[in-house]
């Protein structure tokens, strides 16, 4: 084992978290303030109605099929491993592969949306079903065009360089409040005209991210010379796993919104998507320290040490001990903060926050083993306890909803319970990976 090597990740590690807390702080605070300036500028309804379309289009990830993660998981490998050529293949590949997938869907959605009825998806007159369609049709040109972009943010997390993802999400949020601010006091508001300067902001850092990393990173430029069909095989072996964990995160992550949106009405996504909102602070936070570590640990596993996983680990495990006693105390001071941040006038139930904080707890602890694992390329319980999550998301918080008399609390109680599986399973797999193996 080089130990030169080991701390050279260890001070990458630590920089990559402090230049990511800058860029996240940054982030942060201009998502906090474009919230209350969304909803003051469309409504309580129509703001919930663009939550649920922003939702609807983040399931636009899943087309890439895993390539992001595998490219991500196989360039770190290469260069851990001083293959600068094979780095190109994999860069170049991964992106006709995913250009041609951008293509197809462009096509696709824009048969398809024709032909559905959006006030139906949304349950909502308040707006025309044409006016409906046009900000459809604008976001999802923009958020599909963004995916095909986004694939950088892959390479970046390869390169270890994860503070510039992080970066990327703040000027994509600078840019959204930059514009937002303007059409706010110029022009006429509109949920179409809220649509396209969102889009425009997140192609816009994708295309500025783009060019500095390949300015610094030249021998990672794609050429179509460097496609490799030996590539397409060996990420798409790892990255169809990737996919199967993908389409669970989304069908979780996504499908409370639409469930809320149907159950309830659109008005009821805003209490939830405000609450999210306030205790995802402490999902970022964790993500600032839990990011660098899945290329990290794929650096340490393919150069064979072990020791520094194992001491990383522990290091999570004490910091996850901090961030419960943080969620307990936010929970206790939510209201008062939503009401200083949105509005006095804005009402959450008790029961919203309490789920939401179980949830969140729930969904650290997962984080801590799923990167792991991610990075050493062991995915096959986290495969099988994804599937196991996707099939029991939604009948668990319809169960709880229409059986239990759960109001939305419901629906993120049902979210929980359907993690609970990888929590136990994960955290064993992981022992046996990194502890018991260096017994």
């Amino acid at each position: 084992m080089d130990t030169s090597t080991s701390q050279h990740r260890s001070k990458n590690y630590i920089l990559q978290v402090k230049k990511s807390t800058i860029f996240k702080i940054l982030a942060i605070i201009i998502s906090f303030l474009l919230v209350p300036i969304m909803i003051w500028y469309l409504g309580v309804e129509k703001y919930g109605i663009w939550s649920t379309i922003v939702s609807i289009f983040s399931w636009v990830v899943l087309f890439d099929v895993g390539i992001g993660s595998g490219l991500r998981n196989n360039l770190s490998k290469s260069l851990a491993k001083g293959k600068k050529n094979d780095a190109k293949k994999y860069v170049s590949t991964s992106y006709i592969c995913i250009g041609v997938i951008v293509l197809c869907l462009l096509i696709i959605f824009f048969i398809l949306s024709y032909y559905i009825n959006w006030q139906v998806v949304f349950n909502t007159k308040t707006i025309s079903e044409n006016q409906l369609y046009l900000v459809v049709s604008v976001s999802g040109f923009f958020l599909i065009i963004n995916f095909g972009l986004s694939l950088i943010n892959q390479i970046l997390y390869g390169l270890q360089k994860s503070s510039m993802v992080v970066f990327n999400q703040f000027l994509s949020n600078f840019f959204a409040l930059s514009i937002l601010g303007f059409i706010y006091f110029l022009i006429e508001r509109s949920l179409f005209k809220l649509a396209f300067c969102y889009g425009f902001s997140l192609i816009l850092s994708n295309v500025i991210l783009t060019y500095i990393t390949f300015k610094k990173y030249k021998f990672l430029i794609p050429k179509l010379g460097f496609f490799s069909k030996e590539c397409i095989k060996s990420i798409a072996s790892m990255g169809f796993k990737f996919f199967i964990i993908q389409i669970a995160v989304i069908v979780i992550f996504t499908t409370d919104k639409i469930m809320i949106t149907q159950l309830f009405g659109p008005e009821y996504v805003t209490s939830y998507d405000v609450v999210f909102k306030l205790f995802s602070i402490i999902m970022i936070i964790h993500s600032l320290l839990i990011t660098p570590l899945w290329s990290a640990c794929s650096d340490a596993y393919h150069r064979g040490d072990i020791e520094w996983i194992k001491n990383s680990l522990f290091r999570q495990l004490q910091i996850f001990m901090l961030i419960i006693f943080g969620i307990i105390v936010l929970a206790f001071i939510a209201k008062n903060i939503i009401s200083f941040w949105i509005g006095k006038d804005f009402i959450v139930d008790n029961n919203l926050i309490y789920a939401m904080s179980i949830f969140i707890i729930v969904c650290v602890w997962n984080n801590i083993f799923a990167f792991i694992v991610n990075g050493m390329a062991k995915l096959g319980i986290q495969t099988l306890t994804s599937i196991a999550a996707m099939l029991f998301n939604i009948p668990l918080s319809l169960i709880l909803v229409k059986c239990y008399s759960f109001g939305v609390d419901g629906i993120i109680y049902g979210a929980t319970t359907s993690l609970l599986l990888f929590s136990f399973l994960g955290s064993i797999q992981v022992y046996y990976l990194v502890i018991k193996k260096r017994k």
